[in-house]
């Protein structure tokens, strides 16, 4: 198990605003829905962070417990590989300040926000696994779709010992509380199986 974690920055991803609707579940035309969500784009513009934390581990060292725990859907998807790819991403915490700010102000501008920080960070982690499946391709080493604890039999308390081993609080910001919920809320941890091709 490589002990060495690796921070990347990125730019501002693309911005998917149907994926953004759908979050904020609005169908069919919505002409004043859209004028509302560019308003957010413009006011959280700037404001957000894209940062990554990571690190490799070897399926064939030492394993931490939550990668030898009884989930199914765990042992499913890393079935075949040699290792994993484990890591954490946020947004920032200025998403989680737009949010809150508009809860009593204005609940649909919240609402709204709430969606555009959803999309933002599937957008960071999209990026982030598409980066790394180009860099591994190189090596000849095969990249899995990314997998998070609360997929499935997969569990949450896989969260603590994700933290442990990446210590997100010191290089990304991103904490977690006795619930295994993280602060930023716009934040993921997940893995992705790696094999040699």
């Amino acid at each position: 198990m490589t002990s060495i974690i690796y921070n990347k920055t990125f730019d501002e991803p693309e911005i998917d605003k149907r994926e953004i609707l759908r979050y904020a579940g609005v169908r069919g035309e919505a002409e004043l829905v859209e004028a509302l969500l560019d308003d957010c784009i413009r006011e959280s513009s700037g404001r957000l962070s894209y940062r990554v934390c990571y690190r490799e581990i070897d399926l064939n060292s030492t394993l931490p417990a939550f990668l030898r725990s009884d989930s199914y859907t765990l042992k499913k998807n890393l079935r075949g590989c040699d290792g994993v790819i484990l890591f954490a991403a946020t947004v920032g915490i200025e998403m989680d300040r737009l949010i809150n700010k508009y809860g009593k102000l204005s609940p649909a501008r919240s609402v709204m926000l709430d969606a555009l920080g959803s999309e933002r960070i599937e957008a960071l982690c999209d990026t982030f696994e598409d980066a790394i499946r180009m860099e591994y391709a190189e090596l000849g080493i095969g990249v899995r779709t990314r997998f998070s604890p609360g997929y499935g039999d997969f569990g949450l308390s896989a969260q603590s010992e994700i933290f442990e081993l990446l210590l997100p609080e010191k290089k990304i910001g991103l904490t977690l509380n006795k619930s295994m919920l993280m602060s930023p809320t716009k934040s993921v941890t997940a893995l992705m199986g790696i094999s040699h091709i």
